[in-house]
């Protein structure tokens, strides 16, 4: 019964075509309920389901319109990083290691050994120690 942004009409309409009457339109006699005619309804039914085919398009077009808005502000907001070799940063701490919302999110540093593919990256401690598995960018900082 609410329009959605994306569309511009609600679920309702998108399925029948035409508005959903609510229980308080029929309790308070509102003007569609109080002007109601069989023969006219039938007819402006058989209008509303004729239209439907448009309203949908309409509806798809006023979708992809979004969408490109949402794309848009996500993109505004999304910084791409990229490390160098011998580049400082913080890794995501591991999950199992830690307990409790105290302790630190991040680690490190660490020193990056070598640039991978897809945005992994190969680490080592500030001892020289290599670590077991590459890291992904998203788990760096």
């Amino acid at each position: 019964t609410t329009p959605r942004s994306s569309t511009g009409h609600s679920p309702f309409h998108m399925v029948y075509g035409i508005d959903a009457l609510m229980p308080i339109e029929v309790v308070l006699n509102s003007h569609r309920s109080t002007f109601y005619e069989e023969k006219k309804n039938e007819e402006m039914v058989e209008e509303a389901l004729d239209m439907i085919e448009e309203g949908r398009e309409e509806a798809w077009v006023r979708s992809m319109e979004y969408k490109q808005k949402m794309r848009a502000a996500f993109d505004r907001k999304v910084r791409t990083r990229r490390f160098q070799v011998g580049d400082l940063v913080l890794k995501r701490a591991d999950a199992l290691k830690h307990v409790g919302k105290l302790e630190a999110n991040w680690e490190g540093p660490y020193t990056i050994t070598k640039v991978l593919e897809r945005g992994a990256y190969e680490l080592e401690d500030g001892e020289g120690r290599q670590l077991p598995r590459s890291w992904h960018v998203i788990h760096l900082k």
